[in-house]
């Protein structure tokens, strides 16, 4: 089986477990996860103090990747749309690949960039006013096309289910949830 390239960018202040989640799902599931730190260090810390080593910085980014994935957090969602190169694999990766966000990040930074469509993207309550054009649902993940939003910290498994089912497959989502031990 051909390896999925994953990028998921970090910048200070994201959400750890949102974003952590999410990357070891994709990774227990076989996915080539690369970590990309914004902000010119491999380190950056979480909105609650928790400190990550990434493997690469956003400017060494070849691209390629199938997913590119933004955790939110404040201020790292803002952080991340700030970022031109960020913006720039998100459209990119667009064209031909999923796109996900999770937390403040679907309207911090996937709304500015035209992403979203109304009723078919979520975000954390408060965050909507960063994308006031957009009107947004209240649903914990949602699938638009190649765009996939979730709410909040509370649905980080269940966007890694959803994207391990989009990169892999039903079966191998079923094998994430076994591992797990998803609704045992």
């Amino acid at each position: 089986m051909e390896k999925k390239k994953v990028a998921v960018f970090f910048a200070q202040g994201f959400e750890e477990v949102e974003a952590l989640t999410v990357v070891d799902g994709l990774v227990r599931a076989g996915a080539e996860v690369t970590k990309l730190a914004v902000g010119g260090s491999l380190e950056v810390t979480s909105s609650h103090g928790v400190t990550l080593c990434c493997d690469a910085l956003v400017e060494d980014w070849q691209g390629g990747a199938c997913l590119v994935f933004l955790p939110g957090g404040m201020p790292g969602s803002l952080n991340l749309a700030q970022e031109w190169l960020v913006n720039k694999a998100v459209v990119e990766t667009a064209q031909s690949g999923l796109v996900a966000a999770i937390c403040a990040a679907p309207a911090v930074v996937l709304g500015p960039l035209g992403l979203l469509h109304d009723g078919k993207c979520t975000c954390f309550p408060g965050c909507e006013e960063y994308s006031p054009s957009v009107k947004f649902t209240s649903v914990g993940v949602v699938v638009d096309g190649n765009i996939v939003t979730a709410k909040s910290v509370a649905y980080a498994w269940p966007l890694a289910f959803t994207l391990v089912r989009l990169l892999f497959g039903a079966q191998a989502e079923e094998k994430l949830k076994a591992q797990v031990f998803w609704n045992a």
